[in-house]
């Protein structure tokens, strides 16, 4: 198969809002595939890599495309990329860099233009072409005839979306649905975590279900931990493993009353005062999703497990389990030291008390859970409801670069900052592409080309005019951008055209904000969502 047949297939998934279309396009290029280039298609269109981490970094990948002449016509096969990609990863030692550039410079030689852009788009991670997991999971549905419901409970189960695919379109014993019905819990085989809708305020969440269980929303790394025995291993929210950077975790979990288990939650860190000290504090613990070598216990900030899920207990599977039995398990398991606290009711006003008091906390909101619920990972369903503030910034727009699939020819991401009084210029805090409407898109790229000031391949960077209001969850460390702080989740709220970039927002506040010095405020993410004014 040449990759030009995944890369048009990649530009149908972006010129397309429908969901049905995407899918079909999808399931068309799967048919027939063998299994070594299914395996290919599905990591490539759910923008993974195979191989995952290469040794090239994300910010290096555009780099190697600049002044490479493309091919006149296709005549790549996704083999000749992944086995180029195999050759990068084994690179090693002296000399290594030198090594990969040749090796990849020697592929984009070979990639027509759209190829090349494809290449460097999966390689730095931005093909933002809307094929994620869910998406992927329904095609795999459609193109080997098996029930939705039994491809989505073997992809919860095995975590690997290619594994699925190969066994779904496999012909004969062991494949097709027979196949994917065998996969089954199993330690160390994590399962993609069960994750949680928006829900405006707690008041609101208990129209959709009542009773309730709501609990305080710690805002850490997840975490899967499995053990059986002596055997313990720690699972990031992406399924990668991580546990010999973490003795702290592995020693507790040794020490918990019973030998096969399967637990979620989060890992956290927290002050003296037992203030939680949120993602970003977590995350200098362990910046990287990948096995470290083993350290000594004391080396790092130490971290703590907290826990709000059991999935098995004592070697029975829990995922059929509703939510209540599942918990009973976990007390059992655990000690309130490490398990998330909650709140069982009917009732509005208690769950707005529950949540201002985990605010005061410091905890960033709470999650509402329907205690019947069963364990349904790898996407939001309606039975889990997370309901937190937002924080919100008028900060002015620096740049944006140019959009792609129906966004081509439009000016989407944009570069924000704060101003920066000690220094009398604006300093950035991040970018987001999200939030905007189809007329804020038009009307942005109008405005901003007017305040044109240069550009390069990607970018066209403005006069520091245009103010914006956005929404995002927090402020944390930095080192990409000069304000040494970034957004985490920041989406466009409206444009404030009835203010000055002298009126926008400071560096200060944003750094009061990343200290909890400023409160963020519940619903306020709701306002005026994508107008201009």
């Amino acid at each position: 198969m040449l990759l030009n047949d995944i890369v048009e297939t990649s530009e149908q998934i972006k010129a397309t809002r429908s969901r049905t279309a995407k899918t079909e396009a999808i399931a068309s290029l799967l048919s027939g595939r063998a299994a070594d280039e299914l395996r290919i298609i599905v990591s490539w269109l759910s923008g993974e890599l195979l191989q995952g981490r290469i040794g090239i970094s994300k910010g290096r990948a555009p780099q190697f495309a600049r002044g490479v002449e493309p091919a006149d016509s296709p005549s790549l096969t996704v083999l000749d990329v992944s086995r180029a990609l195999d050759s990068i990863k084994e690179s090693s030692g002296p000399g290594s860099q030198g090594e990969q550039e040749g090796i990849l410079r020697s592929l984009l030689e070979r990639a027509t233009a759209s190829e090349q852009t494809f290449l460097v788009g999966l390689l730095a991670g931005e093909l933002r072409q809307g094929a994620l997991a869910g998406l992927m999971i329904d095609a795999i549905a459609r193109a080997s005839d098996v029930p939705l419901k039994v491809v989505r409970r073997a992809a919860m189960l095995s975590g690997d979306l290619t594994k699925v695919a190969t066994t779904a379109l496999a012909n004969g014993e062991g494949g097709g649905e027979s196949g994917l019905l065998e996969f089954r819990l199993e330690l160390f085989v994590p399962v993609l975590p069960m994750l949680a809708q928006t829900a405006d305020d707690p008041e609101a969440a208990p129209a959709k279900r009542s009773p309730l269980v709501f609990e305080e929303k710690m805002d850490g790394l997840r975490l899967q931990l499995h053990r059986d025995g002596n055997r313990v291993e720690r699972y990031s929210r992406s399924l990668r493993r991580i546990t010999r950077s973490l003795p702290e975790i592995v020693e507790y979990a040794r020490a918990l009353p019973v030998d096969q288990v399967i637990l979620d939650g989060e890992t956290m860190r927290f002050a003296p005062d037992g203030r939680p000290l949120g993602l970003g504090a977590a995350m200098e613990r362990f910046g990287r999703e990948v096995d470290a070598p083993e350290i000594e216990p004391g080396a790092y900030p130490e971290v703590t497990p907290v826990f709000f899920d059991c999935l098995m207990a004592d070697g029975v599977p829990l995922l059929d389990e509703p939510l209540e039995a599942r918990l009973e398990a976990l007390d059992r398991i655990t000690t309130p030291a490490n398990r998330v606290r909650r709140l069982h009711t009917t009732t509005g006003n208690d769950a707005s008390e529950f949540l201002q008091d985990v605010l005061d906390e410091g905890h960033e909101g709470v999650v509402a859970k329907d205690p019947r619920s069963l364990y349904k990972a790898g996407g939001r369903g309606a039975h889990w409801f997370k309901i937190k503030p937002a924080h919100t910034l008028d900060v002015v727009v620096l740049g944006a670069e140019w959009g792609n699939g129906r966004r081509e020819g439009l000016l989407s991401n944009l570069h924000l900052g704060v101003r920066d009084e000690e220094e009398g210029t604006f300093v950035m805090l991040g970018k987001t592409f999200k939030g905007m409407t189809d007329e804020m898109l038009h009307w942005q790229t109008r405005r901003l080309l007017e305040l044109e000031t240069h550009r390069d391949d990607s970018t066209v960077f403005v006069k520091p005019e245009l103010v914006v209001e956005v929404a995002f969850d927090e402020l944390f460390t930095s080192r990409r951008y000069d304000s040494k702080l970034a957004f985490r989740f920041a989406r466009v709220l409206r444009y404030r055209e009835d203010k000055s970039s002298g009126e926008a927002d400071t560096l200060e506040t944003a750094r009061a904000i990343k200290d909890g010095r400023l409160r963020a405020r519940v619903g306020a993410a709701r306002r005026t969502r994508g107008s201009r004014s």
